[in-house]
């Protein structure tokens, strides 16, 4: 994806976000984030929101802390979200193309890194006020569902403070079947490795993982791109994919992968 798409995908999910955050209330429940309800959620993607365009606008090029979460609530913390949000995107648009600051994850530029990373933050955080409101989630498009998985396996899982973690190295297939993306994880006692290639064969017929690129996995989980991109952000269960092969590789994953900084 270009670094436009993203940012105007990123406009889009925190319209979209504020709306049903607007229609559940600030105390109705967040599923899919346990002990959360909709202030939470509001305070935490505003706070990030403002952390993240404070690197775009000020050029910080070390760690800068975040400026904590406001007491706001009710109407207050709605129009103080919706205006941290247009900030960030307007930051990012403005933002020159050779722009230098502080990442955290490897990035063609600092630019493209930042309109990335606050895309998929802001969409999971979406999925979580829609989540809150019972009914269907608004569609994640194959080609940013890849995109997202990409950043999850590649690069927040590949940092050292991954908990995804196995003293028997065991290997994790995860298999787009609406597009032609396929990720390799291998887990042992060090950061996950995943590679990604493009699909390659499927199973034997018999239930189990056969081989990609002549490679037997452990366990393969197979879906389109935003089913996946969904389980493995942990916004919804397992059950949303096809499972093959040992499932406790997969709630190895599932169990662990909670994103921290």
């Amino acid at each position: 994806m270009e670094i436009t798409e993203h940012i105007a995908s990123l406009s889009e999910e925190g319209r979209l976000l504020a709306a049903a955050a607007e229609q559940a209330g600030p105390g109705a429940s967040v599923p899919t984030c346990p002990g959360w309800q909709i202030r939470h959620l509001l305070r935490h993607t505003g706070m990030v929101h403002r952390w993240a365009a404070g690197f775009v606008t000020e050029g910080h090029t070390t760690p800068h802390p975040d400026g904590g979460e406001p007491a706001l609530d009710g109407d207050e913390l709605l129009d103080w979200f919706r205006a941290g949000h247009h900030h960030l995107v307007r930051s990012l648009e403005k933002a020159p193309a050779d722009l230098e600051c502080w990442t955290f994850l490897p990035a063609p530029s600092p630019l493209a890194f930042w309109s990335r990373r606050q895309l998929n933050e802001t969409t999971v955080h979406r999925v979580d006020a829609e989540s809150a409101l019972g009914g269907p989630l608004t569609t994640v498009d194959a080609d940013r569902a890849v995109d997202g998985i990409d950043e999850l396996l590649t690069g927040f899982h590949a940092r050292p403070r991954s908990r995804v973690r196995s003293t028997t190295p065991r290997t994790l297939r995860v298999r787009a079947v609406d597009t032609d993306a396929v990720w390799t994880v291998r887990i042992s006692d060090e950061p996950p490795r995943a590679v990604r290639t493009p699909a390659a064969g499927g199973g034997d017929g018999d239930g189990s993982p056969g081989p990609a690129g002549g490679e037997r996995v452990d366990c393969e989980l197979s879906g389109t791109a935003e089913g996946l991109y969904l389980t493995l952000w942990n916004r919804l269960p397992l059950a949303a994919v096809t499972l093959r092969g040992d499932r406790a590789v997969a709630r190895l994953w599932t169990d662990n992968s909670a994103v921290t900084w």
